[in-house]
């Protein structure tokens, strides 16, 4: 008889407007799989192999997966992935099986639940939040070639009454966002992000342990092996979005090294929060697939002169697009200057690190505006400017902030029916 020994496996990852627009670790264990009658060895895969915790290292081998990945689905079945918002603002998700007629219509979808005290979202003793479906989106990372589509569901959560948990600002944002319809409001969000290695420390394109020999600079919208780092990443993200039906409009390598980001619009109302929130969970399961973190934090990195991650967010409603918009552009800044501080409670946790009044930012203690301005906390672009109509961007939320909260209240804040202080304009030499 030939003995074998048991080997285990542990793998621990907006058409008028002109924008300028963690990975969760997962512990398997396997035991491999051998025939009785087997007498040669069996060839060497990376399951047999303990994987070591560095970028770009998949966590199973690519032929194995292929092997599922080649199976074809029941025509008359579907899988239906609920995604939701935790309680810290990352997304969730879990699996279903459904009919294809469930897919034609966010309304022919079946709510959902799942167990809210395991996401800080519900206690124990009365755990079932339910899940509703709000936006449909195709699936990319299960596609199919029989002209059905598997989906990727938006939800939010609600209490069995019926009534939104605490934790969901997409029903605030919602009711901010009622009886406004005619205002036409076009969000461009642009998501900031950082990528490092495993090891949560190691920004990608840096030395372990170290920092890089070169000053920041050539690495915003860089080419090259020695400036553009995660540029694959972003690349898959790029088409995955594309292919899901996101409104993903654009991407660059920003001005760290190892900093990525992409721009999402312009969105119509509350589904700028949908899109974007979908977009950083299709990210985080790209990152799974290459085997790299991603964190949303606004200043990642605090030692050494680095720029931090931010969640530009560009606003237009149809009055602002029409002649003698740039008014009312004005007339909406001025209202956001006067409800600053409330603004900047809910743009995101970390952000008095980024909002410094260096780096591209604005102090966070101080509103300001100006034309092309970076150094504002509002900005108003030159295009629009000469126009005299277009846009403007609140230059303020941070990389993690809700963009369902942000949406919302500046939604709330510049309809507001009231009278405000004018603010002068910040000469762009102080910036």
């Amino acid at each position: 008889p030939v003995t074998r020994k048991k080997h285990t496996v542990t793998s621990s990852i907006i058409p008028n407007m002109k924008f300028s627009a963690a990975i969760f670790l997962a512990a398997v264990s396997a035991t491999a799989a051998f025939s009785p009658s087997a007498i040669a060895p069996r060839a060497s895969t990376s399951l047999n192999v303990l994987m070591p915790r560095s970028t770009g290292q998949s966590p199973l081998d690519p032929a194995v997966i292929a092997k599922y990945d080649s199976l074809s689905f029941p025509d008359d079945q579907i899988m239906a992935e609920y995604v939701w918002v935790d309680a810290l603002g990352n997304t969730r998700s879990k699996t279903r099986t459904l009919t294809p007629d469930k897919a034609e219509a966010v309304e022919n979808l079946p709510k959902w639940n799942f167990d809210g005290s395991s996401t800080d979202q519900a206690p124990g003793d009365d755990s079932e939040v339910i899940l509703r479906p709000q936006a449909i989106y195709k699936d990319p990372f299960r596609p199919r070639a029989d002209g059905l589509r598997n989906i990727l569901v938006m939800c939010d959560c609600y209490t069995p009454a019926g009534d939104p948990i605490e934790t969901n600002t997409r029903a605030i944002a919602a009711a901010a966002f009622e009886g406004h319809e005619d205002e036409e409001v076009w969000f461009g969000m642009e998501q900031e992000f950082t990528l490092f290695n495993l090891d949560e420390k190691t920004p990608l394109g840096w030395p372990q342990g170290g920092m890089p020999s070169r000053a920041q600079g050539p690495y915003y919208c860089s080419v090259g092996p020695e400036n553009s780092f995660g540029r694959h990443i972003t690349d898959a993200l790029y088409k995955a979005c594309l292919y899901a039906g996101i409104n993903l409009s654009g991407t660059n390598g920003e001005v760290m090294p190892g900093q990525q980001e992409y721009q999402v619009g312009p969105c119509v109302g509350i589904a700028a929060g949908d899109q974007l929130m979908m977009s950083r969970y299709i990210l985080q399961r790209v990152c799974e697939d290459f085997q790299v973190y991603c964190t949303l934090h606004p200043k990642p990195i605090t030692e050494g002169d680095w720029n931090g991650a931010g969640m530009h967010t560009n606003v237009s409603t149809k009055a602002m697009r029409e002649e003698g918009g740039l008014e009312v552009i004005k007339t909406a800044i001025y209202k956001l200057g006067a409800k600053h501080a409330e603004h900047i409670a809910n743009y995101g946790t970390g952000n008095e690190l980024r909002l410094t009044g260096k780096h591209e930012t604005a102090s966070i203690n101080d509103f300001t505006f100006g034309v092309a301005n970076r150094g504002a906390s509002v900005r108003i672009g030159r295009d629009t400017e000469a126009e005299g109509k277009g846009y403007f961007e609140d230059r303020r939320p941070s990389s993690n902030c809700d963009p369902y909260t942000v949406s919302g209240m500046i939604m709330k804040t510049i309809m507001e029916d009231v009278d405000v202080p004018v603010i002068p304009p910040l000469n762009k030499q102080e910036a």
